[in-house]
């Protein structure tokens, strides 16, 4: 290696920049990580849920050792309309066993710890630096452009996020459109741990995490809401173009859920001390670009495309690590430099990301049903109205009942016809 030269250029201090860079540092390589943000993690608006599965791709027992906040035992689902909820709760503490499944994580803490494990191991971070270009010769990438200044490298992976503009220059993928993205935002509530394990029926570090679907304005997308150690994350994302179209700010729909009074009563007295906005990638594996490398470049994380949309819950974090660790491990392997591409997409599938992300890859078109964000909601409470609210006049017969309020809302056809479409996308 020369001096001017290094092993490997990371473009992206994220999880899927960082988990690279670990795994190639690890090796003996010699790694620059490039960070447009002032530091790692500075720009990430994560709705705040991590799988330790892929942090032990990362190297066994690293989840043991990361900055994490709490084990989620509580998963919960909550459907709005007007000042009425109805929460669906499946709790079960051995989620919280050995390893826990999965943990809440403030990504500004998380990231800044992982990149402190990066640098340790004598990786170069340059934050605030923007990438603006690729050094190509001989129709390969040799090296990036930052300002003034070249930076070669033996291979580029671009971790540039969901509008990757190395993927861009690289020809790989066009610029991201308005229906493969939503628009998200996050604020962090400051509340005393022992406040929020009360309030969340939780004990020492277990954790709760709520998907919440309407009071949206009719806006497809959702609100999530996660339990830290002395903060609460509540967030939402929705899709740009029907922003647009209802004539409605996403800042203004978080806040009328947060004043809603099932969520009011859980960030009471609390204390803002974060708020952003971030693009999520959301079209799933319908959109992941047809090549994911080019001689001496390769994608990963957002930039991929790499997210799977659940519906209820938006994954992305977990396929950043997997792609991020595939990555490193195709450049260890150290093939010829037309092959890294290949061993890449090999090590993918190794890893299971893409059979992941085709499970679930009819979702994206479900959740296009606007139904899922009025209708439904709006139905489901008004069947639970039925049950517990008190009517003194002669009633209807129950199921007569819950029939003709189903008839009010939607018909039977719409509803087989949601019901087929939600099986077709998971069977």
């Amino acid at each position: 290696m020369s001096e001017d030269q290094f092993d490997a250029i990371v473009v992206g201090a994220g999880l899927a920049g960082l988990s690279a860079a670990y795994v190639l540092a690890k090796a003996g390589k010699e790694v620059l990580v490039i960070e447009r943000g002032l530091s790692a993690g500075s720009k990430n608006v994560s709705g705040g849920r991590i799988y330790s599965y892929a942090l032990e791709m990362i190297e066994p027992g690293f989840t043991a050792q990361a900055r994490l906040e709490r084990a989620v035992t509580q998963e919960q689902i909550m459907l709005l309309d007007g000042d009425r909820a109805v929460t669906i709760e499946y709790s079960d503490p051995s989620l919280a066993g050995e390893l826990p499944q999965s943990y809440t994580v403030l990504r500004a803490v998380f990231d800044e710890w992982f990149a402190e494990q990066v640098e340790e191991l004598g990786v170069f971070i340059a934050a605030g630096i923007l990438v603006d270009d690729l050094i190509i010769e001989d129709g390969k990438v040799v090296g990036v452009v930052a300002g003034d200044d070249e930076m070669r490298a033996g291979i580029v992976i671009a971790a540039d996020g969901v509008n990757s503009i190395l993927g861009q220059k690289a020809g790989l993928r066009p610029d991201v459109g308005l229906h493969e993205i939503g628009v998200g935002v996050k604020e962090v509530i400051q509340l005393p741990a022992a406040e929020i394990e009360a309030r969340f029926h939780l004990k020492g570090e277990e954790g709760a995490a709520r998907m919440i679907l309407g009071g949206s304005h009719g806006v497809n997308g959702g609100t999530f809401l996660y339990t830290n150690r002395e903060s609460i994350s509540l967030g939402c994302v929705f899709l740009p173009h029907m922003l647009v179209e209802k004539k409605v700010s996403i800042h203004q729909i978080l806040q009328e859920i947060k004043l809603h009074p099932a969520i009011s009563e859980l960030v009471e007295g609390g204390t803002t001390v974060e708020y952003g906005a971030h693009l999520v990638p959301e079209a799933g594996w319908s959109h992941v670009p047809e090549k994911l490398h080019c001689p001496g470049l390769l994608m990963v994380g957002d930039a991929a495309g790499f997210v799977i949309n659940q519906g209820y819950t938006i994954r992305g974090m977990d396929l950043a690590i997997l792609s991020g660790v595939a990555a490193a491990r195709a450049i260890l392997q150290e093939g010829e430099p037309a092959a890294i591409g290949s061993m890449y997409v090999t090590e993918l599938e190794q890893i299971g990301l893409q059979a992941a992300m085709q499970q679930f890859a009819g979702f994206p078109s479900v959740m296009e049903n606007p139904r899922l964000f009025t209708t439904y909601p709006a139905l489901a409470n008004d069947v639970f109205q039925q049950l517990y609210q008190l009517n003194t006049a002669v009633p209807d017969p129950l199921l007569k009942g819950v029939f003709n309020t189903l008839k009010e809302h939607t018909s039977i056809g719409a509803l087989a016809r949601d019901g087929w479409n939600i099986y077709r996308a998971v069977k």
